[in-house]
């Protein structure tokens, strides 16, 4: 059904949107409009979703026998504002 790259995949996406929502739109809000409850709401789900995108990273790591180098811009991705975006487009040429 759901293999441990769609996980990925998946988890990828939602870590990268959260990271965005909680950058540009939370963050400033926590700043300029005095308001700190968006980054306490989004803080937490993306921080899961973080630590999970890290340990899937490693699971397929092993499992694909990714090289240092690409298992580096993996990682990369997730700490990189639309990283994770750029890293399934390429994925998706690659594949292609």
């Amino acid at each position: 059904m759901f293999s441990l790259i769609n996980i990925f995949r998946i988890t990828a996406f939602l870590e990268g949107v959260s990271y965005i929502l909680l950058l540009f739109i939370a963050t400033p809000i926590k700043y300029f409009g005095d308001d700190p409850q968006y980054v306490k709401m989004l803080g937490m789900p993306h921080g899961v979703l973080f630590m999970l995108y890290v340990i899937l990273a490693f699971m397929l790591k092993q499992e694909n026998e990714w090289f240092k180098s690409n298992f580096k811009i993996v990682l990369l991705a997730s700490i990189i504002p639309f990283g994770t975006f750029v890293l399934e487009r390429k994925y998706n040429k690659a594949t292609n």
